[in-house]
């Protein structure tokens, strides 16, 4: 099981950290040791003081893929949920400045949270999926897959060029605009269409 992600998919995401906007997906991995143990927290990493939220929809792939057409994509996804892709801020910065990869920032142990699955036939038209993160009970993420510069049909057409899709395999598909960083005894909850799906606590 590999975890793709996309960066800078949201355009108001990318202006808040001073990103241009891409003209092609940009696409980055997370190990599956990356995935979050359901029950247990999300322990902050010794390596970094600023460890931020980044909330997602995050599609389950249900089937191998290699070279889909963008009309047929949508047949490789069964499920959805919310997803927290927990970047160490602070190593991303000091990567990019040194123009070096920054998976150290984005695929460690832990870093990428789910929540519970949804099927996709119950759910409707993809494209109206809304989804939401609370941090301590207050909203700090709001986004909408309409608002994604890439829509997913796109996306897992352009990542099975280069990846060959397998089934079980995640896609996060990006985040809106309100990043923020985490401490100890943080709670997060991800809503799906206001569906509470996830719940994260930091330690």
């Amino acid at each position: 099981m590999k975890i793709i992600c996309v960066a800078r998919n949201y355009a108001a995401h990318a202006r808040e950290l001073n990103n241009d906007l891409p003209q092609q997906p940009v696409l980055f991995l997370k190990p599956d040791t990356a995935l979050k143990r359901k029950n247990l927290p999300f322990f902050l990493p010794d390596f970094s003081s600023n460890i931020h939220y980044e909330t997602e929809l995050v599609f389950r792939i249900c089937k191998t893929g290699k070279n889909i057409e963008e009309r047929f994509a949508m047949r490789y996804v069964d499920q959805v949920t919310v997803g927290i892709d927990f970047t160490a801020r602070d190593l991303q910065e000091q990567q990019k400045r040194l123009g070096l990869p920054w998976e150290i920032a984005k695929a460690f142990d832990g870093s990428a949270c789910i929540g519970d699955w949804r099927p996709l036939k119950q759910l409707g038209n993809t494209g109206s999926l809304n989804f939401h993160l609370t941090l301590n009970d207050r909203i700090v993420q709001r986004g909408t897959a309409a608002d994604m510069i890439f829509p997913v049909s796109r996306l897992i057409a352009y990542a099975s060029r280069f990846f060959l899709l397998l089934e079980g395999d995640l896609l996060f598909t990006g985040t809106p605009e309100g990043v923020g960083s985490v401490q100890p005894n943080d709670v997060l909850r991800g809503y799906l269409n206001e569906e509470p799906v996830l719940e994260c606590r930091v330690k």
